[in-house]
C-alpha cells in the first residue's frame, strides 16, 4: 500500500465486511436457536430460513443499483448509507422485541403480536440486507482499483474480513450465551461496535477513482460487459423475490422484467460476454454452498455437537478461523494453482467435507470433516469476485458487484429456503420410517415456498403426542437433519464441472491471463 490514506480506506473496508459478518452469524444463531427467534415468533425450518433470508436478498437491489451509480455519487454517500441501514435494522428489531414481550399477551393475542413482530423483523432485515449489499458495493472496486496489478491476492485479504467477522462475532455470541437467553438483543448491538469503528476511518478518508473510468471506458462499454442477458438474471432475480413481497403476480413480475431488460438492452446493445453469464450461473451453487450452507449448519450440527457438550456455532466458527487465515496468505495459493484450479479444487474438497459432515458423530470427526469443508469453501467468493475483475476490467463496478448481488440472490431466494425444504424432506422420510405409521400425517403440515410445496412439522402437533415420541421424534429430525448434509453436496459438485471446463477453455487459448486496463486510478 502506497500511503497512510490507502492503508486507512483497505482496512476500514476491511472492517465494514466484518459487519456485515457479524450481522450474518449473529442472524443465524438466532433463527437456528430453538430458544431465540423460532420460539419467539413461532418459526419452522422453512420460515426461519426465509427470515434470515430477507437480511441476504437485498444485498442484491442495493449491490447492483449502488454499482449502477457509484462511480456518480462517489464511494463515501454509499458508505454512510451502509451506515445508516445498520442502524435502522438496530431499531426495528428492538421494536419487535418490545412487541413480544409485552404483558399479558397469551393465547390468540400472542400469535397476533408474534405475526407483527415477525412483519417488523422482517422488514428491519430487508433493510439490513440493503446496507450490507452496499458495503460490497464499494469496497470491491476500491480495492479492485488500488491493486490493480493483484486483484484476486487482495480481494482475497479483503474477504478475509468476511470469516474474520463470524470468527469474532461468533465467539462473542458464545461468551455472551447466558444473556443472550435472557435479551437476544445484546446480538443486535454488538453489531454497532465496526459499524461506528468503519465509519469513523472512511469518512473523511480519500478514495481512489475507479480503474474503469480512470482507463477511459465509457459507461456504455461497462454495461455491455454484463449485457442484455446478465441483466436479465439480475433482474428476473430481484422482481421475483420483491413480488412475493409486495404479492405481485407471475405476469407483473414478468412484464417488469421485460421492460427493464428491453431497456438496459437497447441502450447497451450487447447480450453480455459469454464468459460473465457462465460466471453469473455458477454463482447459483457456489452461493447456496457457502452462504446457504453456513447459515443452517449451526441448526444441523446442533444435536450432534451438543451431545459432546460442545456449542453448535464452534463449527462454523472453526471453518471461519481456517477461511481468515488462508485468505491472508492467498498469494502464493493462487499463484501455484491459477484462480479457476483453484476454484477446481475448492470444489472438490467441499464436496468431501460436506458429505463426511453428514455422517461423522464423534467431536474428532466432525471437526475433520470440518476442516475440509472450510478449505473448501475459502476461496470461492474472493477467487470468483477476482476471476471478474482480471477478465472483465470495463465492466467496472457493475460486474464486479452484480455477480455477487446474483449470488446473494440465489441463496436468498432459492438456495436458503431450499436447504430448509431439503432438511424438512430429510426429516419426513425419517421420521416415516421410524415411528408408528401415520405419525407424520398427525404432526406436520403443508406449507409453500419459491420452488413448490412441502411438508414440515407443526410444533402445536407435536405437543399432542406423548413425551416419549416427543422426544424420538427429536432425535429422528436431528439425526435426519445431518443427513441432509449430503444431499447439499449436489452443489459443488456442478461448480467442479463448472471450473473443468474454464480450464480447458483458457488451455486452449494459451492458458488465464488477467486483461489490464490504462489509467492511474488517481485519488479525488
Amino acid at each position: 500500500m502506497k500511503d497512510r490514506n490507502d492503508k486507512l480506506v483497505f482496512w476500514g473496508c476491511f472492517i465494514a465486511l466484518i459487519t456485515t459478518a457479524f450481522a450474518f452469524i449473529t442472524r443465524a444463531f438466532m433463527v437456528n436457536d430453538p430458544g431465540l427467534w423460532p420460539k419467539t415468533f413461532g418459526l419452522n425450518a422453512v420460515q426461519g430460513q426465509e427470515l434470515f433470508q430477507a437480511g441476504i436478498w437485498p444485498f442484491a437491489i442495493s449491490i447492483i443499483l449502488f454499482s449502477l451509480i457509484i462511480d456518480k455519487i462517489g464511494y463515501r454517500v454509499a458508505m454512510v448509507f451502509s451506515f445508516v441501514c445498520y442502524a435502522a435494522y438496530a431499531v426495528f428489531a428492538f421494536m419487535a422485541y418490545g412487541t413480544v414481550n409485552a404483558e399479558g399477551l397469551d393465547g390468540q393475542a400472542l400469535k397476533d403480536a408474534q405475526a407483527q413482530a415477525y412483519k417488523l423483523l422482517y422488514i428491519g432485515s430487508i433493510i439490513l440486507g440493503l446496507g450490507n449489499g452496499t458495503v460490497e458495493a464499494y469496497i470491491n472496486p476500491v480495492v479492485a482499483t488500488m491493486f490493480k496489478k493483484d486483484k484476486t491476492k487482495w480481494l482475497n485479504i479483503l474477504h478475509a474480513g468476511w470469516p474474520g467477522g463470524l470468527v469474532l462475532g461468533g465467539i462473542l455470541t458464545i461468551l455472551l450465551g447466558a444473556k443472550v437467553a435472557d435479551d437476544w438483543r445484546v446480538l443486535i448491538v454488538i453489531i454497532a461496535i465496526p459499524a461506528i469503528v468503519f465509519l469513523v476511518m472512511l469518512i473523511k478518508a480519500k478514495f481512489p477513482v475507479n480503474e474503469r473510468v480512470a482507463a477511459g471506458a465509457t459507461y456504455r462499454e461497462m454495461l455491455g460487459e454484463f449485457g442484455a442477458i446478465g441483466a436479465a438474471i439480475a433482474a428476473y432475480l430481484i422482481t421475483k423475490e420483491l413480488g412475493k413481497v409486495f404479492e405481485w403476480s407471475d405476469l407483473t413480475v414478468i412484464a417488469i422484467v421485460a421492460v427493464l431488460v428491453i431497456a438496459y438492452g437497447l441502450y447497451c446493445k450487447s447480450p453480455g460476454r459469454p464468459m460473465m453469464i457462465f460466471l453469473c450461473i455458477v454463482m447459483f451453487p457456489l452461493a447456496t454452498t457457502e452462504l446457504g450452507t453456513d447459515g443452517a449448519i449451526t441448526g444441523i450440527m446442533e444435536g450432534p455437537l451438543k451431545e459432546a457438550g460442545q456449542n453448535p456455532l464452534w463449527v462454523l466458527i472453526y471453518t471461519s478461523a481456517i477461511m481468515t487465515v488462508l485468505r491472508f496468505f492467498s498469494g502464493p495459493i493462487v499463484h501455484k494453482l491459477t484462480p479457476l484450479g483453484l476454484l477446481a479444487t475448492c470444489a472438490l474438497l467441499a464436496i468431501a467435507g460436506l458429505y463426511f459432515l453428514s455422517i461423522t458423530t464423534t467431536l474428532v470427526a466432525i471437526f475433520a470433516a470440518a476442516t475440509l469443508y472450510g478449505i473448501g469453501k475459502t476461496f470461492f467468493w474472493p477467487t470468483t469476485l477476482g476471476v471478474v475483475a482480471e477478465q472483465f476490467p470495463k465492466g467496472g463496478a457493475l460486474t464486479l458487484n452484480a455477480i455477487a448481488g446474483i449470488g446473494m440472490l440465489s441463496v436468498g431466494i432459492v438456495g436458503g429456503p431450499l436447504i430448509g425444504a431439503m432438511q424438512e424432506k430429510s426429516v419426513e422420510t425419517a421420521v416415516q420410517e421410524e415411528m408408528a405409521e401415520g405419525t407424520y400425517a398427525k404432526i406436520s403440515k403443508e406449507d409453500t415456498y419459491f420452488l413448490g410445496k412441502y411438508n414440515a412439522i407443526d410444533g402445536e402437533k407435536l405437543k399432542d403426542l406423548s413425551q416419549a415420541d416427543q422426544d424420538k421424534i427429536g432425535e429422528v429430525s436431528t439425526d435426519a437433519k445431518q443427513g441432509s448434509l449430503a444431499k447439499i453436496t449436489i452443489f459443488p459438485a456442478l461448480m467442479l464441472l463448472c471450473y473443468l471446463g474454464l480450464i480447458f477453455y483458457f488451455k486452449s487459448r494459451g492458458g488465464y491471463k488477467p486483461v489490464e486496463l490504462g489509467g492511474d486510478g488517481g485519488g479525488h
